[in-house]
């Protein structure tokens, strides 16, 4: 999955959830795996069926369906500096959002049950909440998602 450094922010400033998502769909756009339209299409997304986007206490997963203006699956991060309010009833304000964009269905359904798996996870979120680099965000990620499929393959047996 790509995400680069391009495509993560931290501790960003966003003054409304417009501009949060905004700031996601860019990540996307700097990583290569969407245009302009997509981040449109994210916010089209919100406007039209609410804050669904956030899933959980100050977390938003911006996405919206596979279309063409995405060209591969990848992912953005961004951490904000100051948390913004997304609508949501229980869940808001919204402190991390990450982007994803999927070339497909099936690859959107993937992704987020393994990140869903991975921002359950206090120790992860807590680590993502205070990562200092890039660098550090794809590593807490991306060992997350080994433990998630580790446990998936030990409860199979």
């Amino acid at each position: 999955m790509v995400m680069p450094d391009a495509a993560v922010a931290l501790d960003a400033y966003a003054d409304d959830w417009h501009e949060a998502i905004q700031l996601a769909g860019k990540g996307l756009e700097m990583a290569g795996v969407a245009n302009r339209g997509y981040t449109r299409q994210m916010i089209e997304e919100v406007d039209k069926h609410g804050p669904y986007i956030v899933v959980a206490p100050g977390i938003a997963l911006a996405h919206a369906r596979p279309s063409k203006n995405v060209y591969d699956t990848g992912l953005s991060f961004v951490r904000l500096a100051e948390p913004v309010n997304f609508g949501h009833a229980k869940y808001d304000p919204v402190k991390l959002l990450i982007g994803l964009a999927a070339t497909d269905e099936h690859a959107d359904l993937v992704i987020v049950s393994a990140l869903a798996g991975i921002l359950a996870d206090p120790l992860c979120l807590d680590e993502l909440l205070t990562a200092k680099r890039p660098d550090d965000v794809r590593r807490i990620l991306s060992d997350g998602e080994s433990v998630k499929m580790r446990s998936r393959a030990v409860s199979a047996r």
